[in-house]
């Protein structure tokens, strides 16, 4: 696996220089490269350095077209700004240019890629490799395993045509509460699991920095963590490919789940309050998946995932509307002190979601002195 440790490491350097020079952007400024330029300086580099020039040029090249393409979507407002790539945790490259002899499957359980400047590499054949494919992406995780993937768009799942809505309401106890009354968990560390974690992560306190025996436990520690997080991403996909088959309108609250991961720790001089709590809550909202779980029901059921507000969803009575705080007795219990109604929060929660009800405190979004403040009201978002 040198060698591809090797293409990792180059391609994680040219995308790095690209960074830099992106970096060094000021106002007033030139413009920085863009990938032509970027490229013609990698045919110079490559001349220059030998250790460079020993590696497959279609991977540095493809890592330029990656950085470039990243710095579109920063643009474009649909991802942050490119970062740089750290060895040892962004590990991996692309390769193009693949022709149906590249992949062969050798029995039922294996197969091979031929990769460039390293020959034949066998892969576990977990799935049927889709015909026409024109590129595949190799990755090293934490815990030292490696991946191939194949790059291929899988066609949208139809829908069923019943015409049934369901509302999707995310939480912590409760992964994803359904309008139908289901209450689905994700799956995550077992008390073994845990107690092994606690223990690990003592021990790696103890190691000296830059010690095999540290790099040892920060591996067993990233495949404990690796078997969750596979887990989760095992769930989010059975969750999603079954809501996908069984509705044709998919709604689900429009939550801002970078703003609300951020940590609240502030700054030197003002800084954050409850900040271990809102920690906690930070992980307990990642470990649940809420942006995955949304983002493959986006890819599976495309055009049919509606995002409705989040405003007093959970303080809303299902059956009659009316909104109190103390209609929310618990986080589990829901009860209208205006007609009584009861069930569990998290439902109620995903019925008003399925009606593709909001609240909006009218007012505040009016004209400048024009504004007249009332109680919230129930607004119909648009089907």
């Amino acid at each position: 696996m040198a060698e591809l440790l090797e293409h990792c490491a180059q391609a994680r350097f040219v995308w790095n220089l690209a960074c830099e020079q992106h970096a060094h952007w000021r106002p007033g400024r030139a413009a920085a490269p863009g990938y032509n330029e970027q490229a013609r300086q990698l045919t110079e580099a490559r001349a220059e350095f030998a250790w460079l020039r020993a590696g497959s040029v279609t991977v540095q090249q493809q890592a330029l077209r990656d950085f470039a393409h990243a710095m579109s979507s920063f643009f474009r407002g649909i991802h942050r700004r490119p970062s740089w790539r750290k060895a040892g945790r962004d590990e991996g490259f692309r390769q193009v240019g693949v022709k149906p002899e590249h992949v062969q499957r050798l029995n039922r359980r294996y197969g091979r890629v031929l990769v460039p400047k390293v020959g034949w590499v066998r892969f576990r054949w977990s799935r049927a490799v889709p015909e026409g494919v024109k590129s595949y992406r190799v990755t090293c995780d934490r815990a030292g395993r490696w991946h191939v993937a194949f790059a291929a768009i899988p066609d949208p799942i139809p829908g069923p045509g019943n015409g049934q809505t369901v509302g999707l309401d995310r939480g912590i106890a409760v992964s994803a509460a359904l309008s139908t009354g289901e209450l689905l968990v994700v799956a995550g560390f077992s008390q073994g699991e845990r107690r092994r974690l606690r223990r690990l992560q003592r021990r790696l306190a103890r190691c000296a920095r830059g010690s095999n025996r540290r790099a040892r436990v920060k591996a067993a520690i990233a495949r404990v963590k690796a078997r969750v997080t596979e887990r989760r991403k095992d769930w989010v996909e059975k969750i999603s490919t079954d809501l996908a088959r069984r509705f044709d309108l998919i709604r689900v609250e429009d939550l801002d789940i970078r703003g609300m991961t951020r940590s609240a720790k502030g700054t030197v001089e003002r800084p954050g309050r409850n900040v271990g709590q809102k920690a906690g809550l930070n992980r307990g909202i990642l470990a649940n998946g809420w942006g995955l779980l949304v983002a493959r029901l986006q890819h599976k059921a495309a055009g049919r995932v509606r995002k409705v507000r989040a405003a007093y969803t959970s303080q809303q009575c299902s059956a009659c509307g009316h909104i109190a705080p103390e209609n929310r007795q618990s986080q589990a219990v829901f009860r209208c002190v205006a007609c009584g109604f009861a069930c569990h929060a998290d439902v109620n929660a995903a019925r008003n979601i399925a009606a593709g009800r909001a609240v909006t405190a009218r007012g505040a979004l009016q004209p400048l002195g024009g504004a007249v403040n009332r109680e919230p009201h129930l607004a119909t978002s648009a089907p």
